[in-house]
């Protein structure tokens, strides 16, 4: 059970929604969701489950899919059966992460919500969200902003100009006390809200989250210029 500071005990189990179309990726030639685009000769989401799978302290991963991929998983996907769990995602993502919360196993401490379409977390980047958690505080990798971002209202007309030095990019994982998180998805769903940010419906429950480094090349592949950046980083990491 939790205590009262950060313990490297605790259990994790990992929630990864993959059953987006990525509509912004302007389609596939090969009528593949997203996930399962290929990134320097293997699918994408085994680059993503890779350093779970490989971490000490992840029990279990749940990987919520569209109805066509449950229905028929890939090989190599059913191949890690034992670990990972499959189970049938929604229409949204709030909905996918939801379904593969649930079908956690209940004695995890720690819940870590992952973006299947970022191929590129890493192991310390996972430890340090780990790290800034206790039993009452989320954490969530992002990394600060270095643009001067504008707010704009209709018409694109720039309302504010916000200081920069406060605001960072949102990045995954996101991290809870199981707890936390269940009651936060259980209560959006009783009020209809459809959020796709696990923090921002923490911090609707009034829970404390915390911003962890992340890194820049975390990022996610949301369109088809993304696929070749990433690649990059991958090589770039290798060697």
């Amino acid at each position: 059970m939790m205590g009262d500071v950060a313990s490297d005990r605790w259990t994790v189990g990992v929630a990864i929604p993959a059953a987006g179309l990525g509509t912004r990726m302007g389609g596939s030639p090969t009528g593949l969701r997203k996930p399962f685009l290929q990134l320097a000769g293997e699918p994408l989401l085994l680059h993503t489950l890779r350093p779970f799978l490989a971490h000490p302290r992840v029990l279990a991963v749940r990987v919520a899919l569209g109805p066509e991929e449950y229905d028929d998983p890939p090989g190599w996907l059913a191949a890690l059966e034992g670990k990972v769990g499959l189970v049938r995602g929604g229409d949204s993502r709030g909905e996918s992460v939801w379904a593969a919360i649930q079908a956690l196993p209940p004695d995890v401490d720690l819940v870590a919500v992952h973006d299947a379409a970022r191929p590129l977390v890493t192991r310390s980047i996972i430890d340090r969200c780990l790290e800034a958690v206790d039993a009452g505080r989320g954490a969530v990798a992002g990394w600060p902003a270095v643009d001067t971002l504008k707010e704009v209202e209709e018409g694109d007309r720039i309302r504010a100009t916000l200081p920069r030095e406060q605001v960072w990019h949102a990045q995954t994982p996101q991290v809870f006390p199981r707890r936390m998180l269940v009651d936060a998805y259980s209560d959006a769903v009783s009020h209809g809200i459809t959020d796709t940010d696990d923090a921002a419906l923490v911090e609707r429950m009034g829970g404390e989250v915390v911003m962890v480094p992340g890194s820049p090349s975390n990022l996610k592949v949301t369109r088809p210029e993304d696929l070749p950046l990433a690649e990059f980083h991958l090589g770039l990491a290798a060697g």
